[in-house]
């Protein structure tokens, strides 16, 4: 397998675009409203072929992100991307579509820190608008045990070079004027973390863009086609058993999200995951107000407000673990108590839905990604409650791994191994919300 080295963005191992992904130009948008023409299909359907080079498991924005690196930074095009429903039915479409770098090891900070530069360079890569608003992120402190731990995760971002700071309650009440930050309050505000990089992006966007770019690179998209089996001879993996037939491949990525542990399974991977239910909601559109995301870890919320208007919210995952996606009326009253003890000036506002994602948990809070014990089989899996906000930087170096045989540095501390060694990255401290 040929690889090329990795730039700040990927547009391509021989640095020029497909010319179907410059189908989007001014003078085609142009030319097709006059023409009143139907737009091509952005992605296509192909009958599975009876062997790939590499077949990826799951449809979200890792499995398609990879498959696009493989062909746009290393020439390998032989790749299927299997996804049992559609694509970004899972964790990328259930997500709030928050962005952030503002992490607490050193290992998450450089991770996602590259992941938001990818993010911002993604709409002229793929020549597709994920609309990325670099609106900036508060993290709120209401008492001085989360007032020190954002001071430290504030040092840690700046040695990393990675814009952070502790505001006051003054500086938090001119960026979000709605906040409650008085002192008589439940929950007084003593300060934040504020993050200017950090945003939120359009998630169905990102995986449609990264779709119609790894097609365009000639990858297959299969969608409705559930992996029942993988073929394991020897230690090593030799494809895998779908309702659609069986694929012989040397390499088979688990890329999902949710049932991560039932993929590894099949391999004769032990995963050291728990799956928890993650809900979420979204009211109806108003003037737009809310200029940055809100996060409280303290009452258990987060918040931003979306280009149409509407108010989404989120909160920690449910007390235990399962794979149901429904939501619940605990939620709803739990979400609209914390949010008006932030913002009392939302109380006429009405929700219009709600819903849940399914989020691995392991140990330590970070993922676990690279080669397993089987050789062949790899894991890009057990994101938590952070996996959208890695999904470029995820691909990217997952598919170096693949391609040349060598974890990158910047995966190196997220290995399978580090459980029986001893060697966790602790990240908890800096989810946005209790787990």
């Amino acid at each position: 397998m040929s690889s090329s080295s990795n730039g700040r963005t990927a547009s391509g191992g021989n640095g020029r675009r497909p010319d179907r992904l410059r189908d989007y130009s001014a003078w085609r948008l142009f030319r097709q409203g006059l023409s009143n023409d139907e737009w091509p299909r952005a992605w296509h359907h192909h009958d599975l072929r009876s062997s790939y080079d590499v077949v990826i498991i799951g449809g979200g924005v890792h499995g398609l992100a990879t498959a696009y690196y493989l062909a746009a930074n290393h020439g390998i095009r032989n790749v299927a991307v299997l996804d049992k429903a559609y694509i970004g039915s899972g964790g990328s479409g259930r997500n709030t579509a928050i962005l952030r770098s503002n992490y607490l090891t050193p290992e998450g900070v450089r991770f996602y820190d590259r992941s938001v530069t990818l993010y911002e360079h993604l709409a002229a890569d793929l020549n597709f608008n994920v609309m990325f608003s670099q609106r900036g992120h508060l993290t709120l402190a209401h008492n001085d045990s989360s007032l020190r731990t954002m001071r430290w995760r504030a040092e840690v971002n700046k040695v990393q070079k990675v814009d952070s700071e502790v505001i006051g309650p003054d500086k938090v009440s001119e960026l979000v004027p709605y906040l409650d930050t008085s002192a008589q309050t439940r929950y007084p505000i003593l300060g934040a973390l504020y993050h200017p990089p950090g945003g939120i992006i359009r998630h169905d966007a990102v995986v449609w863009g990264y779709a119609r770019a790894a097609d365009a690179h000639g990858v297959h998209i299969h969608q409705k086609t559930e992996v029942l089996g993988i073929d394991v001879d020897g230690g090593r993996v030799s494809g895998v058993r779908t309702n659609r037939g069986s694929i012989s491949a040397p390499i088979v990525v688990n890329c999902t999200a949710g049932w991560s542990t039932l993929i590894s399974d099949m391999a004769g991977v032990d995963m050291p995951v728990q799956t928890f239910p993650l809900q979420a909601a979204v009211t109806e559109p108003v003037k737009p107000f809310l200029d940055t995301v809100v996060v409280s870890g303290t009452l258990h919320v987060y918040c931003s407000q979306t280009d149409r208007g509407e108010l989404v919210f989120g909160a920690s995952v449910d007390p235990f673990a399962s794979y149901s996606i429904r939501g619940s009326l605990e939620f709803t009253e739990g979400v609209a108590g914390h949010v008006l003890e932030l913002m009392p000036a939302l109380s006429k506002m009405r929700l219009l839905r709600q819903w849940a994602g399914l989020c691995d948990m392991t140990p330590d809070y970070s993922p676990i990604m690279g080669p397993t014990p089987v050789e062949g089989f790899y894991v890009d899996v057990g994101w938590g409650t952070y996996g959208f906000k890695a999904g470029p930087v995820s691909g990217e170096a997952m598919a170096e791994n693949i391609a040349t045989g060598r974890v990158p540095e910047i995966i190196a501390p997220f290995g399978l191994d580090r459980f029986a060694d001893g060697r966790l990255v602790g990240e908890k401290g800096a989810a946005a919300v209790g787990h």
